[in-house]
């Protein structure tokens, strides 16, 4: 059985904040990849996706948000705030992968 203070994500996502919590995050990154010297190829690729995020029209008629643009690079987001030491950065994507992921 779950404890109610913890509800099982794949059952509710009844006092989640996904799309916020995934807005901040992806904030937090821009922080870095937005930064003159922080960003590469892969980056400013991902910016070009963030750009179309609500837009399907842009996007061959898929609509692109930032939860799924976060779910879908993880690992890379994880990766870059390591790279920078961004803790609370850390700390978020851990609670939005926990809770939404």
């Amino acid at each position: 059985m779950q404890k109610q203070d913890k509800p099982d994500r794949y059952i509710s996502f009844a006092g989640i904040e996904g799309y916020k919590n995934s807005r901040e995050l992806v904030a937090l990154l821009r922080r870095h990849i937005d930064a003159p010297g922080k960003s590469n190829p892969f980056w400013e690729k991902f910016k070009e996706k963030l750009a179309r995020v609500g837009q399907p029209d842009q996007n061959g008629g898929r609509s692109l948000d930032e939860l799924f643009l976060v779910h879908s690079y993880i690992n890379d987001i994880r990766g870059l705030f390591e790279e920078y030491d961004d803790e609370a950065a850390l700390e978020l994507l851990e609670q939005v992968e926990r809770e939404s992921c």
